[in-house]
């Protein structure tokens, strides 16, 4: 049997502030073993937490608990699984295109899902939520709520399933939904849903200017924003900065020896710009870079925006969102897992330019950071999305939604 979407109609009405005095509750976050995925929900749930509600965590226990606050309380699930879930990825990362998808569905989504499952039900049956705020990568967590017949949300760290990114390939795209609804039949479930949409509230970290038209999704999802991390203190010879336009590459080593001559295309397209450009990478991960550019292992990314003019990156959300929060165009080469489809956005939004990340070379590179150095479209539709992102509600506005779950 396959899965199939079921859409009904929303339980909570319009979208509003939160009710005074509305009472207290409990909300169980369940999360995978991705910091990425981690961030965006520990700010609502701080926000929940402020407002006197109580809050609970399921998932990895290590690779979680050092991203939460001293303290809080979690529940362990999959913790064999998430030893092993870096060594899962790393595989992964090799891959490209249906086969990384696959692997990623049959060796790390649907693994994870069954690894959690016990734990995940532990969890609800111990602290008894009133609703469970499901990650949307976390198959254990909407099943485990729905044989419970609790309330649960979906928590969207990425935009791209919100663009149906498989709709060209209707085969791969049914695989998945099978996937999806066997995991639901394997634990009794033959009332299927799409589990990456909950039928009660759907919190989507983003916003309609980078996801493009909104309007016709249902009112029980919610475009509450990205919600910005802190960036981790790092030192920075600000001295350095000169006055002329600055770009941040941030491509790290994702990719391995290819990501090695992507940096090296990067070092030389800006060699002979009138620019300065500070590369996120390890030391001597290319050769002896030219006078207007400077290495660092890690950046104050938040303060850095700032100061530059543009970001280059691989279209990962949160680079992608942190740059645009602070209007800066950007050029993105995106290379597996949601970039593709964030770096298609971002230029669908007009605020950059996107170059294919094995084969851009110098020139092609050289010419993208130009186009969006101008003061010009691309600025300007970057300072759109900046506004709304502004406007979007974040944590506050996700944390009113949650509060009406129920």
């Amino acid at each position: 049997m396959s899965a199939r979407r079921v859409r009904v109609p929303s339980l909570l009405g319009d979208p509003g502030i939160r009710r005074a005095g509305a009472p207290e509750r409990r909300f169980l976050f369940a999360v995978p073993p991705l910091a990425g995925n981690v961030a965006p929900v520990a700010a609502v749930a701080a926000e929940l937490a402020r407002r006197g509600h109580k809050i609970a965590w399921t998932g990895h226990r290590p690779s979680l608990e050092p991203l939460l606050r001293p303290g809080s309380r979690v529940f362990g699930a999959a913790d064999e699984f998430g030893a092993r879930a870096e060594a899962v990825l790393a595989r992964w990362e090799g891959l490209r295109d249906v086969p990384a998808l696959r692997f990623f569905w049959e060796e790390f989504l649907v693994p994870l899902g069954q690894a959690m499952m016990p734990g995940v039900e532990r969890a609800i049956d111990r602290f008894r939520p009133d609703a469970v705020v499901c990650d949307q990568l976390v198959l254990a967590a909407p099943v485990a709520a729905r044989l419970r017949e609790i309330p649960w949300a979906t928590a969207a760290a990425s935009p791209a399933e919100f663009t149906r990114p498989l709709a060209g390939m209707p085969e791969v795209e049914q695989w998945v939904r099978d996937r999806i609804g066997d995991f639901q039949l394997d634990h009794g479930i033959d009332d299927l849903l799409d589990l990456r949409f909950s039928d009660h509230l759907v919190l989507c970290f983003s916003t309609g200017a980078l996801v493009g038209d909104v309007s016709f999704f249902p009112d029980h999802f919610a475009f509450v924003g990205p919600i910005p991390g802190r960036s981790a203190p790092a030192a920075f010879p600000w001295e350095w900065l000169d006055g002329r336009p600055a770009v941040l590459v941030s491509a790290g080593m994702d990719g391995g020896a290819p990501c090695e001559g992507f940096l090296q295309a990067a070092f030389d397209a800006v060699r002979d710009m009138d620019v300065q450009a500070v590369f996120v990478a390890p030391p001597g991960a290319v050769g002896e870079p030219p006078p207007n550019v400077l290495v660092r292992e890690a950046v104050p990314a938040h303060k850095l925006l700032d100061r530059v003019a543009a970001v280059v990156c691989h279209g990962d959300h949160g680079t992608v969102c942190e740059s645009l929060a602070h209007g800066r165009p950007l050029v993105v080469a995106p290379v597996r897992g949601d970039q593709p489809v964030i770096a298609g956005r971002v230029e669908a939004a007009g605020a950059g330019v996107r170059v294919p990340f094995a084969e851009a070379g110098p020139d092609e590179l050289r010419g993208a950071l130009a186009t969006v150095l101008e003061d010009g479209p691309h600025r300007a539709a970057a300072g759109r999305v900046r506004d709304a992102i502004g406007s979007s509600g974040g944590a506050a506005e996700a944390a009113d939604r949650l509060e009406k779950l129920g």
